[in-house]
């Protein structure tokens, strides 16, 4: 097993273990809020361009804690199951739906990133597509637990802008 997918599954686990409660937490309160079903699943490219749907929380209709939990990226913690099945990784190009930038199909779409990291979604789109490029095309175990690494800081700093 490649050391990028064993970081993976070893991540992945040790947060589903850590946020399993939160996240309980978190979608009774969102069922409060707006009732149904709190998990929706969306199309996404993965490695080779195969289909496959990404997990989130349906935050559309739950007010500021919808707001919060999409300003914080916090919507996107179900897509670890997409990692443990094999779909994402904890880090790599954002998921779309499809994609005609075939650098981004050579590796499993990531729950975070390096435009992530480097400056949210302030970016142009066009500098966007060159970090992840950049990052396609050098990435490493090392590049992946420092982008990991900075996430939350990067998360917190989207939060007070």
């Amino acid at each position: 097993m490649p050391a990028k997918r064993a970081a993976d599954l070893l991540g992945a686990t040790a947060l589903a273990v850590l946020l399993a409660l939160p996240l309980l937490v978190v979608a009774a309160l969102l069922y409060a809020a707006q009732g149904g079903r709190v998990l929706v699943r969306e199309p996404a490219a993965g490695l080779a361009g195969r289909p496959f749907l990404t997990w989130r929380l349906r935050t559309d209709g739950a007010g500021r804690l919808g707001a919060a939990l999409r300003r914080c990226a916090l919507d996107g913690v179900p897509q670890l199951l997409n990692v443990l099945r094999g779909e994402m990784s904890l880090v790599g190009p954002r998921p779309e739906p499809h994609t005609d930038r075939a650098d981004r199909l050579l590796v499993r779409p990531g729950m975070t990133g390096l435009w992530q990291v480097s400056a949210r979604s302030d970016l142009p789109w066009e500098e966007m597509a060159l970090l992840d490029r950049h990052y396609v095309e050098s990435h490493w175990l090392g590049m992946d637990l420092a982008i990991l690494a900075q996430t939350p800081r990067a998360a917190c700093r989207h939060r007070r802008s």
